[in-house]
């Protein structure tokens, strides 16, 4: 049960911010976060998506102060981050400047000393022992009883109560496919009821979950960019990736993209260790791409060059002026620019060059990146001599004065955009 055009429409030329809350600043808190807000909103920002707010469980916590993931209680925000009050004044202040607000959430497990273990033991899984279990490895979390419809329920009620108490304009569903695609669309079902066009990304890259979700993850894309820039994969790899996506979607749905986030960061590496100089080409890639939904984690444009530590604190250090801040606004504009130019082709040309257009009408804007590791010079045979054309935006690049080629550095990239005069 998706919500139709009116969310895709929207979505196609906005961008998700995550906020790690924690980390954000020296205090950690809602207040702290709350200076940030003029800025994001300066950069272009439209959504905010923050990390779950809940209180933390403290049995088996690992580390000093947990994972947000392990949830205590699924109506409650973290006395460390601040109050309820203080989080619907947040979500307020997020609305008065044209901003949405989407919150994590956890429907698959939640802490061992949730609340429901005592109340409602049942909501739970057990194994032959007749314990409550961890999911895989996490320790730190029992398994949420999927077999249970009252713990559906439970979940269900939670929602709605963030939806009307709160006001908030979406969830993000951790690991959504680990829970039942009937959850999912029933939880779209009803909370829809209280505020219309919700906004639903689900962790996955399980097609089926477009049922209830406007946007799933792009983690074949991800793991393919790194192994490609590690020599593991040929170019056509990526874009085979990409063209099955758009076979499969019939060019309507959307994927989230992104070159970080808080497990990629934490667990992984920064963008800057996984992909290198190629950082800005892929950013580029992500806000362009005809079927993406581009993400900006938290510290982003500073640039942070450090993994952030998921279970305790570790302060992301603000600069008076982030240097990738700009560098992020002009993305950001651009997308909002050709949002709506939707034809899609890959260009064809230099083997290691990856691009594509977008056309709308007469005109086009090509996006090339230089995905190899040496200099390359392309050459257009004049083919932009019968159009308007200006560079919308460039990096380690250069156009010839007689506008027959194209020079692009290693991880560089060029926005053009054309006009065919007739």
């Amino acid at each position: 049960m998706k919500q139709g055009l009116h969310n895709y429409n929207y979505l196609k030329k906005a961008v998700i911010y995550e906020v790690n809350l924690r980390q954000y600043t020296h205090n950690g808190d809602i207040s702290s976060f709350r200076k940030h807000l003029p800025r994001l909103k300066k950069m272009g920002v439209d959504i905010l998506w923050f990390m779950p707010l809940f209180p933390i469980g403290f049995k088996n916590r690992k580390g000093l102060l947990g994972s947000y993931y392990s949830i205590k209680n699924f109506t409650e925000v973290n006395p460390e981050f601040g109050t309820n009050d203080d989080f619907k004044k947040l979500v307020n202040e997020i609305h008065r400047m044209g901003m949405k607000v989407m919150i994590d959430w956890v429907a698959n497990h939640a802490s061992w000393d949730n609340e429901w273990t005592t109340s409602h033991p049942d909501y739970f899984a057990r194994n032959d022992q007749g314990d409550f279990f961890s999911p895989y490895d996490w320790t730190d979390v029992i398994q949420i009883n999927h077999s249970n419809p009252d713990a559906h329920e439970a979940l269900k009620r939670a929602m709605c109560y963030w939806v009307k108490e709160f006001n908030i304009d979406g969830f993000r569903a951790d690991l959504a496919h680990l829970t039942p695609l009937d959850f999912w669309i029933q939880a779209r079902n009803e909370t829809s009821k209280i505020k219309e066009h919700l906004i639903w990304l689900a962790e996955t890259e399980d097609h089926d979950y477009y049922n209830a979700f406007d946007i799933i993850y792009s983690w074949k894309w991800m793991h393919a960019t790194e192994d490609f820039f590690n020599n593991k994969r040929h170019i056509s790899l990526l874009k085979e990736i990409l063209l099955s996506h758009k076979t499969k979607t019939n060019n309507s749905s959307l994927q989230l993209f992104f070159t970080s986030n808080h497990d990629e960061n934490s667990w992984n590496g920064t963008e800057f260790e996984k992909y290198g100089h190629y950082v800005k080409a892929l950013s580029a890639f992500s806000f362009l791409y005809p079927f993406s939904v581009p993400l900006i984690y938290s510290g982003q444009e500073i640039p942070n060059t450090k993994r952030l530590l998921f279970f305790d604190k570790d302060e992301i250090v603000w600069p008076e002026k982030p240097a990738f801040e700009m560098f992020f606004r002009n993305l950001i504009k651009l997308r909002k620019i050709f949002h709506d130019y939707e034809l899609f082709d890959f260009f064809d040309g230099e083997e290691q060059l990856l691009g594509f257009t977008k056309i709308k009408n007469n005109k086009s804007v090509l996006i090339l990146m230089n995905v190899s590791d040496r200099f390359i010079c392309q050459n257009f045979k004049g083919q932009l001599n019968d159009t308007d054309f200006e560079i919308m935006m460039s990096y380690e690049s250069l156009i010839s004065e007689d506008l027959q080629r194209i020079e692009l550095n290693s991880g560089g990239f060029i926005i053009i955009h054309q006009s065919r005069r007739f």
